[in-house]
């Protein structure tokens, strides 16, 4: 199986003032379909730095990134823009949600962007909330929602896209660990039904168990991958 994301000597540093802080130091990754892939560490490690670049939100000072077969450096801004609107989804410590929007509307926002009428838009918002176990929910705004429904919102947002490339930066360490346990069990479920690439960067040692493969980060290098769970084809439907 061709692998979906691949980076290739990649390095990032930072320039405050006269200080330079080296984040990634000629590191080369390849995150495979069909599978929950997580990079774990201590903060300030450099794993969303790495999760940045590898979605096109940050351009690499040296090397590059292929994502399904597209070399992000050769995109021009709005060429990178509208790849990232069609295949990528994303979800973040904090919600991201409108406090004035319901759970449906939420989801239903960046489908407009992709061109859907609305009959189109609202079944596929429903859909995704559904398959999130938030049907019966939908109506509700965030300040209804409990921390980890919040995040399952966030995640049928961008599941509604039907992307091919899913982010999830730190999308347990503001939960418990009844919802951080659902949630990473969503997104890992998303990897095999939907045949989706699912990379997550955590330092929370809950996940690791989770995932289909740990890659551990430290100083911007991947000091170990192993495989939690051997991938077989026969896994996804």
């Amino acid at each position: 199986m061709a692998a979906s994301l691949v980076a290739e000597s990649i390095s990032k540093s930072f320039v405050t003032g006269s200080v330079r802080a080296d984040v990634l130091r000629d590191l080369s990754i390849e995150i495979e379909a069909a599978e929950l892939s997580l990079v774990s560490g201590p903060s300030g490690c450099g794993k969303s730095t790495l999760l940045a670049i590898l979605s096109g939100l940050l351009r690499p000072d040296d090397g590059r990134v292929f994502a399904l077969g597209e070399d992000l450096a050769r995109l021009r801004p709005e060429a990178l823009e509208r790849f990232r609107l069609q295949h990528t989804g994303f979800v973040f410590q904090g919600f991201n949600l409108f406090p004035a929007l319901s759970a449906l509307e939420q989801v239903m926002l960046p489908l407009d962007y992709l061109g859907y009428d609305a009959a189109q838009t609202r079944r596929r918002a429903q859909s995704a909330l559904e398959e999130v176990g938030l049907g019966n929910r939908m109506r509700l705004r965030p300040a209804e929602l409990s921390g980890g429904e919040k995040q399952r919102v966030a995640i049928a947002r961008a599941l509604a896209k039907e992307p091919q490339l899913l982010f999830a930066d730190e999308p347990t360490s503001a939960l418990d660990a009844a919802n951080g346990q659902i949630v990473i069990d969503t997104l890992h479920r998303i990897a095999r039904t939907h045949g989706a690439t699912v990379l997550c960067v955590s330092h929370d040692p809950r996940l690791i168990s989770h995932a289909d493969r740990v890659l551990a980060m430290e100083d911007g290098k991947i000091l170990s991958d192993r495989r939690v769970r051997p991938f077989a084809a026969e896994d996804v439907p």
